[in-house]
């Protein structure tokens, strides 16, 4: 059993960065709510644990608070924020609620030697952390000492090394805490002891048998939307069992340009994948019409979704298991305590319920994944470059790209102005910086002149974003000589736009998907 560090999470908007800071250090984590901790200690049988923050006061009746075994079982244990407070109150320390406020930027003053700190900061130290805090710890523990303070938590970070009890009241896991990817580092390699062996060739021979045991000589149909996720499932599973697995590509007219044809040469071409390639770009256009809530858009094409690719499995034929390309951020979402958007943010065909209806058990063997460890699973399996860094597309497409009735006029305007922005970024040697880049058709049209005449079109907008593995983001900064090049030959190439905008808005922490 893969080595892992058991991550509890208590509602942060952050944990799913805790989990990404322990696999960098090669080490594998999983994140459970605190309410499935036990059942996970069994599965999982983990070398550490970290508990995370979350927006509860540990003063007030009914907070969430980890199982006793957390502390008892001999298992080092680094508290973060919210983690920090439990373990003081379940250990009998003292936390006071209320007015103690500190959030931001503030600095640390490392006041005693701890394990925790080996290698990252030294005794009499100063540096900067991010604090988001309300209560603090005010009494320690029997067996704790207080190793780090700052100007509004007396107790920063604390330590039992006999029992290799650790908490921090500040966000290790953020940017803002220039060093605390090395303490997080520092916990599970030096304090847990854990080889940090973990790495994509290790997860791919695992996965593979995983795939194996569970589909023996059974029949997989997987759904390809032309996008990275699904396209790593679909290769790794055919790896694991050949020509048992058939894939399902519904072209539903909404790709970016030339999409579609380059998904068809890829598996058919490249990987000899067994490959069922549906044109129903006519029938989507024909239920969007009319249609210009977003959400309506969605479900309308996640319901159609559903109907041709099960007309065209049940073609097939035999198949007893559905492949998706579920990642690790849908999952954790999926299951938190405190409930979260995805209800909303996933009402399209990637978990539209095509395992209910089609009475199909699923095989998804990426959602142990983040994004960013997706695309170095493709590499591991060979999947090109450009494809691999193809920057991440919603399943309903570009239509809800163009706010409003989705039309074909609209659909060939917008994806020719994609394609003209994507290429110059290309062009700008840019794309493999930004996370995310496109065009958006607004429902406005203005009034311009072009030549010695007067034109009434669209506006188009663009946006282009930074991340890492997509669970925030902030709007890229491009140089302005691009953005001209970009919005010139759209204005001069795409006919039907007057106008181009460039959108700065940022992504929130805590949400999934960025359209």
């Amino acid at each position: 059993m893969t080595d892992t560090v058991l991550i509890i999470d208590f509602g942060s908007q952050v944990t799913q960065l805790i989990a990404r800071r322990v696999r960098e250090q090669g080490v594998y984590s999983e994140i459970v709510p605190f309410n499935k901790a036990d059942e996970a200690l069994e599965r999982l049988k983990p070398r550490a644990v970290i508990l995370s923050g979350g927006p509860a006061s540990v003063t007030e009746f009914g907070t969430p608070r980890a199982p006793d075994w957390v502390f008892t079982s001999g298992l080092p244990v680094l508290g973060i924020c919210y983690g920090e407070q439990t373990m003081v109150a379940q250990l009998g320390g003292g936390v006071e609620g209320g007015h103690h406020r500190e959030f931001g930027r503030a600095e640390i003053e490392v006041t005693g030697e701890s394990a925790l700190f080996d290698g990252v900061w030294s005794k009499g130290e100063r540096d900067t952390v991010w604090m988001s805090h309300g209560d603090r710890v005010t009494r320690l523990p029997p067996g704790f000492k207080v190793v780090g303070v700052s100007k509004g938590a007396p107790f920063a970070a604390i330590a039992d090394e006999k029992r290799k009890l650790y908490a921090v009241q500040f966000h290790p896991e953020v940017a803002h805490t220039p060093r605390g990817s090395r303490l997080i580092g520092n916990f599970v390699r030096r304090i847990a002891g854990l080889p940090g062996d973990w790495s994509m060739a290790h997860f791919r021979t695992s996965e593979i048998a995983k795939i194996r045991a569970q589909v023996g000589k059974g029949r997989v149909v997987c759904g390809l939307s032309g996008g990275v996720d699904s396209a790593v499932a679909a290769v790794l599973i055919h790896e694991a069992i050949g020509d048992q697995l058939t894939c399902i590509f519904v072209d539903h007219g909404l790709l970016r340009l030339n999409e579609a044809e380059e998904v068809v040469s890829l598996f058919r071409g490249h990987f000899n994948i067994p490959l069922v390639h549906v044109d129903a770009s006519a029938r989507f256009l024909k239920a969007l019409a009319g249609t210009t809530d977003p959400e309506a858009k969605r479900k309308t094409i996640g319901a159609l979704f559903i109907d041709v690719f099960d007309e065209e499995a049940k073609k097939i034929g035999g198949a007893e298991f559905l492949a998706q390309g579920t990642l690790y951020p849908d999952v954790i979402e999926s299951v938190s305590f405190i409930g979260g958007p995805s209800v909303t943010i996933k009402s399209h065909h990637n978990v539209g319920g095509l395992p209910e209806r089609m009475h199909l058990k699923l095989v998804e063997p990426l959602r142990e994944l983040f994004k960013d460890e997706v695309r170095a699973l493709g590499r591991e399996l060979g999947l090109p470059e450009h494809f691999i860094w193809r920057h991440p597309f919603p399943g309903p497409g570009l239509a809800i790209r163009i706010p409003g009735e989705a039309t074909q006029e609209k659909l060939d305007i917008l994806r020719k102005a994609d394609a003209v922005f994507l290429d110059e970024i290309r062009k700008a040697g840019l794309y493999d910086k930004i996370w995310q880049a496109f065009a958006v058709l607004l429902p406005v049209r203005t009034v311009g002149v072009m030549g010695d005449a007067r034109t009434y079109d669209h506006v188009c907008a663009l946006r282009a974003v930074t991340s890492t593995d997509g669970m925030t983001a902030d709007f890229f900064e491009f140089p302005h000589d691009v953005l001209g090049r970009a919005a010139t030959r759209i204005i001069n190439e795409v006919k039907g736009i007057n106008r181009v905008v460039y959108d700065v808005t940022s992504k929130p922490p805590g949400t999934i998907e960025w359209e």
